[in-house]
């Protein structure tokens, strides 16, 4: 009977390979966390500090450094970092050397809610979020009549404000009146802009960026204190001490 020294190689190598495999996933599910690495997208870690972030890195009460790695849930802890109201977003993977590394995403914040029974701020996707200790964003602050039904409305315009650059930078503060009627706050000039409603506000912010940069070239803008947007398609002014 002839030995068919092909197929019995071919199974060997099999049965080789199958072993080395089996052993290379023992060795790393029993290989321990050697460090956690922490990282924030883009290094912008403002709000959130990295010992924030460790003490969130927990299971089953204790730190995951030091334990095996087959006994990481990595669905668990990434859960214990979005809990956190200033975190977006959260991944955690292990390394093949032994390195749990998480990445996180701080919520983008967009304007400050200031009442006098709270404070908070408002992200750009209309969610709360806690002020920090560690920072403090440059965003409008909003104060005013804060109803349920003028949420929509304020969430609107500061999102607007947020994606205009110019905007962003002139823009400090937001009143809330009744009815859904605002008025804002500038940075140069200390400027008081009613804005009436938040319809047409491409049309209303085009005509404001037209008087700044006529007021600007002839130097008259320290001449005015209020700006209203409110009527159609025109900007009226108010001189000081008038």
């Amino acid at each position: 009977m002839k030995v068919n020294w092909i197929y019995i190689k071919g199974v060997l190598l099999i049965g080789l390979v199958s072993f080395l495999f089996g052993f290379s996933n023992y060795k790393n599910s029993s290989q321990k966390v050697s460090d956690i690495d922490i990282q924030f997208e883009q290094g912008d870690n403002l709000f959130m500090s990295y010992e924030m972030v460790n003490k969130l890195l927990i299971q089953n009460g204790g730190s995951v450094k030091n334990q095996a790695k087959s006994l990481i849930d990595l669905n668990e802890l990434e859960n214990h970092v979005l809990a956190h109201p200033m975190v977006e977003n959260a991944t955690s993977f292990l390394t093949v050397d032994g390195r749990l590394k998480t990445r996180i995403k701080q919520r983008t914040p967009i304007g400050r809610i200031n009442t006098s029974s709270e404070s908070y701020y408002i992200d750009r996707q209309g969610e709360e979020m806690p002020l920090s200790e560690n920072y403090s964003a440059r965003v409008p602050l909003v104060t005013g009549i804060l109803k349920e039904q003028n949420m929509d409305d304020l969430y609107s315009l500061l999102t607007y404000i947020h994606g205009d650059d110019f905007l962003t930078k002139q823009i400090v503060g937001v009143h809330v009146f009744d009815e859904n009627q605002f008025k804002l706050m500038t940075r140069i000039g200390g400027h008081e802009i009613d804005l009436g409603k938040i319809d047409h506000l491409q049309t209303k912010f085009k005509n404001l960026k037209a008087f700044y940069n006529h007021t600007m070239v002839n130097k008259t803008i320290e001449n005015y204190n209020k700006i209203s947007l409110k009527y159609n398609n025109q900007v009226v002014c108010t001189k000081k001490n008038e």
